[in-house]
């Protein structure tokens, strides 16, 4: 049996109580609400997801901790998090890739904005991608393990391994759009 450490339950405490923007349907600001009752209440709140690649054009994906309220333990294509109420997309995608991956500096391009929604998981969702080949410096209370592979290995590998649908999601209109 895996066990969650106490730092790994220390952080969850700390990310449930943090403010984030809440939204509407059409991602006009609401107001700003902790993102356990966010959640709770079924809210839409905003989100960011970075696809990080190295030079060769290989995605990072990661395992998330089990400690996570949502897909725990799941594979993730993108580093990310959730909108702070006093933040962009731009500066909640800059933070979420150096505080969960290490990767700080790099130029992040933004690509689209899409509304993901889930009974457990509202979110206004705006795309992010970056190049870099510095080492990771992994989050222990967010990431389990990182690797880079091929984009599509890792859409593959979502059909038989627990892989987070929202990021997924994400890839998915990145690669589209790319292939155009």
């Amino acid at each position: 049996m895996v066990s969650v450490s106490e730092a790994e339950v220390a952080h969850r405490v700390a990310s449930d109580a943090e403010v984030i923007a809440w939204v509407d349907a059409d991602d006009r600001l609401l107001g700003a609400l902790p993102r356990a009752e966010l959640r709770e209440r079924g809210l839409i709140g905003r989100g960011t997801f970075i696809l990080l690649f190295n030079s060769a054009g290989e995605l990072c994906v990661h395992r998330r901790t089990l400690s996570k309220a949502l897909y725990p333990g799941y594979w993730d294509v993108a580093a990310g998090g959730m909108v702070l109420a006093d933040e962009s997309y731009a500066e909640s995608a800059a933070r979420e890739l150096a505080e969960e991956l290490g990767i700080g500096g790099v130029e992040l391009r933004e690509h689209e904005r899409f509304f993901f929604d889930q009974l457990d998981n509202r979110l206004w969702c705006a795309v992010f991608s970056a190049v870099s080949d510095a080492p990771l410096r992994l989050q222990p209370e967010e990431v389990l393990e990182a690797r880079f592979i091929a984009p599509e290995q890792a859409l593959d590998e979502a059909l038989a391994k627990p892989y987070c649908p929202d990021s997924l999601e994400a890839l998915r209109r990145y690669l589209a759009a790319v292939d155009r």
